[in-house]
């Protein structure tokens, strides 16, 4: 079973592009995937089929695609997704189970104190940005803007 630990933020923008470029019937066909239209990763207003592109991203994060057989459930797969800051689809039967167990269980109310200094709202997290993408080879491009690959 793969791990997709190594999957990076940068990697999925990766294989969307690619998606975007070949289009989903030869995406998936090319690397061997069928279409799972119940879990879908959505980007810029777009769909992908979320078992293929994050099998294709691990392909790009460590240079061994994730076949569809390493796939066991989908859990781990949307949650590392998610932890990457993509909306993932899913049915609705393993979204209302998975939001279920997070909710807290029902408390009597308690009362609410307002603090008579306010503290500084915290800091939020940088967002990771897309590093430049070669056009050719989709590989993220050095400093020097020159793809390694293709020259």
């Amino acid at each position: 079973m793969a791990t997709f630990s190594s999957v990076l933020r940068q990697h999925v923008i990766q294989t969307l592009a690619e998606y975007d470029q070949r289009g989903g019937a030869e995406f998936l066909r090319l690397y061997g995937f069928t279409a799972q239209p119940e879990y879908t990763v959505v980007h810029e207003g777009l769909s992908y089929d979320a078992r293929a592109v994050l099998g294709v991203a691990h392909r790009l994060a460590t240079g061994r695609l994730a076949p569809a057989d390493e796939f066991h459930g989908m859990d781990a797969a949307v949650a590392l997704l998610r932890k990457r800051g993509f909306e993932v689809h899913e049915p609705f039967s393993a979204s209302a189970a998975r939001a279920a167990a997070a909710r807290p269980a029902a408390r009597a109310p308690r009362a609410v104190r307002t603090p008579s200094v306010r503290s500084a709202p915290s800091r939020s997290a940088v967002a990771d940005e897309a590093p430049a993408i070669c056009p050719t080879c989709f590989m993220a491009l050095p400093a020097t803007g020159i793809c390694d690959n293709c020259g």
